[in-house]
């Protein structure tokens, strides 16, 4: 691929999303959310190796939630997104619990209101550890779309930067940041969290937070 020329690799990547959503969004819509999802990861990111991977998948999470909203594509199970300041800890930590625990019952999306370059080693480690690996998952911005699809939002200590959306039910769990702490120190947050994560799916889906 030619990194050079960036408006080559977004239309090809438009073209790849285009099928997924047929009958939906034109191509002219699909270019405009590769295109802003692109932007949104460039800015200022430090580690480029994976950016257009990274802006496909971004463009396609942010098209499917739009699609959503539209009701052009059904929610068979509840949507819950968790957000953060830099969706590098807390909220990567409380959604991976979740998919752990809900087991595809649940629907699981993250963002942060500035998202980091990376996830971090600390965090990935301590869920490791506890069976509930954050898989293909990467900081993502936090948009409009993924608000609007959710039916649950639970901010991490983003404070009011999490936009307000009528019939949405949010939540706020006052969890102090990962970064800067040592394994030990976020295994323990980890368990904390897995608490409200359990709680929560006990509310949403039962069986899924049974021990």
């Amino acid at each position: 691929m030619e990194l050079s020329r960036p408006d080559v690799l977004l239309r090809r990547i438009a073209q790849q999303l285009l099928p997924r959503f047929p009958g939906i969004f034109s191509i002219e819509t699909v270019e405009r959310y590769v295109t802003a999802s692109y932007q949104s990861l460039a800015h200022g990111a430090r580690v480029r190796e994976h950016l257009f991977t990274l802006t496909e998948r971004l463009a396609e999470e942010r098209l499917t939630a739009l699609a959503q909203t539209r009701g052009a594509i059904g929610k068979p199970v509840c949507e819950v997104l968790f957000v953060c300041t830099h969706n590098a800890g807390r909220s990567q930590i409380a959604a991976a619990l979740t998919r752990h625990h809900a087991r595809g019952q649940v629907n699981v999306r993250a963002a942060g209101t500035h998202p980091a370059d990376e996830i971090e080693p600390a965090v990935l480690e301590a869920l490791a550890g506890m069976g509930a690996e954050v898989g293909p998952e990467f900081p993502k911005p936090l948009t409009d779309e993924v608000v609007l699809a959710a039916d649950v939002i639970v901010s991490m200590g983003c404070g009011d930067a999490c936009p307000i959306h009528p019939g949405k039910r949010y939540l706020n769990w006052d969890f102090s940041e990962t970064r800067g702490r040592s394994t030990a120190e976020v295994r323990e947050l980890c368990l904390m969290i897995d608490l409200m994560v359990r709680d929560l799916l006990d509310e949403l889906v039962p069986r899924a937070a049974e021990r």
